[in-house]
């Protein structure tokens, strides 16, 4: 029975030396590229921007309506004071951004930068170009279904020039 038993281990001992040396082997053995190259399809990059800090997109609850669109804002040019029903993902693509917030702080945005706007009443804010060159922004909206792009907003009582 000593000697079956050994049989029996190195038979063991042998198939997985061969199972192992045949996986061994696969890994040497070219493979087809599992995608397929496309054909037909053209692209252009029209804005690129890199955020200040990490950006945290939220979608709407539901069905959601997506925009893209260009603004441009001539110099002394202005966006109103405003909120949005979600949020919105912007680049400039040209210009100098300068966005006073509804607690009155100030941010401004060169061109190849990009930041995301809130959602909801209480993210009033006003964009605006007082730069000389005008300011493009390639935004894209996440909205609930069936929203307004902006929704008009008081303005935020923040000193001279506000």
């Amino acid at each position: 029975m000593g000697n079956g038993v050994r049989r029996v281990r190195q038979s063991r001992r042998s198939r997985a030396f061969v199972v192992a040396g045949c996986v061994a082997a696969l890994a040497f053995v070219p493979t087809a590229a599992g995608a397929t190259p496309g054909s037909g399809v053209t692209a252009t990059v029209v804005a690129k921007g890199t955020s200040v800090g990490e950006l945290k997109v939220t979608a709407p609850k539901g069905r959601a309506d997506v925009t893209f669109r260009t603004i441009t804002i001539e110099p002394g040019g202005s966006t109103g004071w405003h909120t949005h029903s979600g949020q919105l993902i912007a680049v400039v693509k040209s210009g100098t951004l300068t966005r006073t917030l509804d607690d009155c702080s100030v941010e401004v945005s060169p061109a190849g930068t990009s930041f995301i706007e809130p959602s909801g009443t209480n993210h009033r804010h006003i964009g605006r170009n007082l730069g000389t060159e005008p300011v493009v922004l390639w935004v894209t909206y996440l909205l609930p279904e069936g929203s307004e792009l902006s929704d008009e907003a008081d303005a935020v009582e923040c000193g001279p020039g506000e």
